[in-house]
């Protein structure tokens, strides 16, 4: 078949399949585009030939912007538990380097997502064409080579002939979930537009079978012995439990043995909020019932995590000497964290395999303590919903308000500020797949471009994006894509005039709230301490096409939310808080290095308390 190297590309994508336990998926779902000199007449000339010829075979989804677009890829990816993700193109130059972020969150995170950035002539030609960076000693690099320590796959095709082992290690590793990640392939723009000859073969369906690793028999023994001779075990469930389907088996591991379950942001939502076992969230953001047990805990059991900081509460959460850990992961990196017994294996294979502990649980009153920590959390959440806080709400009211609109298969999507900690704590969620906080990378702007990719993996489900005025500002221009495709979600923009969460943080370590807050320079003093600005963002979202509703107060918001659940496309609730109302404190710590050496008393005292929290670090030898 004689195509051009774009042709080819979305000839083999739109037949390309995933396969976990007998049922099929398609991999490459569509192709997200920002069109430039760089991929106009090579990838997007192979679009338009698609969508005309095979209507739906690829389908195009148009961005505003290159990371926004990658976001929404991410967020479609990790909604699909990762058999399913979104395809990338973008021109050359700042058009490719803005995926470069977008990148790096996918990588974190471990999400699936392909992208397609164009690159210079591969002949140079015509060096150096627009856009082009010149090294003057490595004449084969160029701006796109920042992909690399940001992808799990990275190649450059120089001419077609390259494009065959490209595309299948591509594949390869979008598919597996061990290694899963951005995988880049770089385009340049002339080879784009080459002709070949392509086998037959190349452009017929394609499944890639995603396997469930099962773990060493002898691994599994030994973690079957420390578990039997723990006294006061923890689970911590990480998003391994939730992408792995794994959350029944959870349920009935917990449930047998009553070792209670703590979560991860990645993780939450891997019980239900209420199930008796549930502790809810842990670490620095966690809640007091799990961090209280995770302290005395001897032996702990992480289910797919990664172990970030916020999960050890930079390893200050468990604190019992000698304790010890289980990690059930399906990557060795992962698994041999912290010393501990590593069980590599998928989750839903890994907890079917500890059913070897059948009949051993815990003692009766360890349960019970458990379940009176659950509770007493559980009053201080409802306490938080419902602070009747005037003027302004607080943030905690705010949450409460959407979790109580929400039902229980609608999804909550946030990103980055205050509100992802307060979310872990205080969301009560009920689906596993009703909360979808990114907290790997954590990167403002996610909110509104990774919902947009929620709510098209998952259109039968409402999508509620909770976003800060900060990170609004960073990223809000996919609402066009959104009403271009009339694609409902639920904006509610918490409207507080600065950079709440660092502001906190600032005041934390001595730094007095400097440079958070949305302030005029004062011409007396020169510093950004004036009246605050006149930024009205419920405007900006009406000016970009979206349905705009103004609350004041808590029983405007529920009035808003309750107006756009019955609403058939994007709608904005912007609502005022008061960012100095803090949501109930997790009793936990996270290390932010304080200067050792100020002329400020605020900076002095904040050193002193950060030295004594330090003594509580242990290595987990």
């Amino acid at each position: 078949m004689k195509l051009t190297v774009g042709q080819a590309i979305a000839a083999f994508l739109a037949v390309q399949y995933s396969e976990r336990d007998g049922v099929e998926h398609r991999l490459v779902e569509g192709c997200f585009g920002i069109f430039g000199h760089g991929n106009v007449a090579g990838l997007g000339e192979a679009l338009l030939e698609s969508e005309l010829a095979t209507p739906g075979a690829l389908p195009y989804y148009q961005g505003r912007n290159e990371q926004a677009i990658v976001h929404a890829a991410a967020g479609f990816a990790r909604m699909r538990n990762r058999l399913s993700t979104l395809a990338c193109t973008t021109s050359v130059g700042p058009g490719a380097t803005n995926m470069v972020t977008g990148a790096a969150l996918a990588t974190v995170n471990r999400l699936p997502v392909l992208l397609l950035p164009s690159d210079v002539f591969a002949t140079r030609v015509a060096d150096p064409v627009l856009q082009q960076l010149e090294h003057p000693s490595q004449r084969d690099v160029s701006v796109n080579d920042a992909f690399r320590p940001v992808s799990r796959f990275f190649d450059r095709v120089d001419q077609p002939e390259q494009l065959f082992d490209a595309l299948l290690g591509a594949m390869r590793v979008l598919a597996d979930p061990a290694e899963t990640g951005a995988v880049t392939i770089c385009l340049p723009e002339d080879v784009q537009a080459q002709a070949f000859d392509w086998p037959q073969e190349l452009f017929e369906p394609r499944i890639w079978h995603v396997p469930r690793p099962v773990p060493d028999p002898a691994s599994v023994a030994r973690a079957i012995g420390v578990l039997r001779q723990a006294k006061r075990p923890l689970i911590v469930a990480g998003g391994g439990v939730i992408y792995s389907e794994a959350t029944a088996e959870l349920r009935a591991f917990a449930q047998a043995t009553g070792i209670p379950v703590a979560e991860t942001q990645a993780g939450k939502g891997s019980l239900p909020y209420d199930h008796p076992q549930s502790l809810g969230a842990i670490g620095a953001t966690g809640t007091t019932a799990a961090n209280a047990l995770a302290r005395e805990a001897d032996v702990v059991i992480g289910i797919g995590t990664r172990w970030s900081d916020f999960t050890t509460a930079s390893r200050t959460a468990f604190a019992t000497p000698g304790v010890r850990f289980i990690n059930c992961n399906i990557t060795s990196f992962d698994a041999s964290k912290h010393s501990g017994i590593a069980v590599i294996g998928d989750a839903r294979a890994s907890l079917q395999a500890l059913h070897g502990l059948a009949g051993w649980k815990v003692a009766g009153d360890y349960r019970a303590e458990a379940g009176a920590l659950a509770a007493d959390w559980d009053e201080t959440v409802e306490k938080a919903y419902h602070l009747g806080h005037g003027p302004l709400p607080a943030q905690s009211e705010v949450i409460g308000a959407v979790n109580q609109a929400s039902g229980p298969h609608d999804v909550v999507v946030c990103a980055a500020g205050s509100m992802p900690g307060d979310l872990h704590k205080l969301w009560r969620t009920r689906d596993s797949k009703g909360y979808h906080v990114e907290y790997g990378y954590s990167c403002m702007g996610y909110e509104i471009a990774g919902g947009i990719g929620v709510k098209m993996a998952a259109p039968d489900r409402d999508v509620y994006v909770m976003v800060g005025d900060g990170s609004y500002l960073m990223m809000a221009t996919e609402l066009v894509t959104a009403v271009q495709e009339h694609i409902k979600i639920i904006v509610v923009l918490v409207q507080n005039y600065g950079y709440a969460s660092i502001g906190s943080l600032s005041e934390s370590v001595g730094s007095q709230r400097f440079g958070t807050a949305y302030r005029y320079r004062n011409a007396a003093t020169g510093r950004l301490d004036g009246d605050k600005l006149p930024v009205d963002l419920a405007a900006n979202a009406a000016s970009l096409g979206v349905e705009v509703i103004r609350a004041a107060t808590i029983a405007d918001l529920t009035a808003g939310l309750a107006a756009a659940k019955a609403a058939d496309g994007p709608v904005l609730i912007c609502v005022e808080t008061d960012p100095l109302v803090p949501a109930p404190d997790s009793r936990s710590w996270w290390d932010v290095p304080i200067a050792e050496v100020s002329a400020l008393d605020s900076v002095t005292q904040a050193g002193q308390a950060y030295q004594s929290a330090r003594t509580h670090q242990r290595r987990y030898l």
